[in-house]
């Protein structure tokens, strides 16, 4: 749980720091964070109400970024898990045993007599 919040934070400031500012300067110099729709003007002493989408796409790239990272740890990990069963045999189930047991003590009393 630790590694994955310190995981996180070093995905937010990939994103932030790494991925957004040539995204940004793509698309013309926009700021990801500063993009928002006023919903209600500041008036007097209360501010403005904004509707901040830029920093809701960062949080998407962010998720995309760690949903990714954990994708390829489950198919690394399914993968060793297949190597693994695949170099060990599995032993034959008990019932299994006993009727080769059985099938070769009727060939040594039909070889016996």
């Amino acid at each position: 749980m630790i590694i994955g919040a310190a995981f996180g934070k070093i995905v937010t400031s990939f994103v932030g720091d790494v991925v957004m500012p040539p995204l940004g300067l793509a698309t013309g110099g926009v700021d990801f964070k500063e993009l928002a729709f006023t919903l209600r003007a500041a008036h007097d002493a209360q501010p403005a109400v904004l509707l901040k989408y830029g920093a809701f796409l960062q949080a998407i790239f962010d998720f995309l970024i760690v949903a990714l990272a954990i994708f390829a740890m489950v198919q690394l990990l399914a993968k060793l898990k297949r190597q693994q069963a695949a170099a060990a045999p599995a032993e034959p189930p008990k019932q299994e045993l006993l009727l080769e047991q059985i099938r070769d003590a009727i060939r040594a009393q039909k070889t016996g007599n």
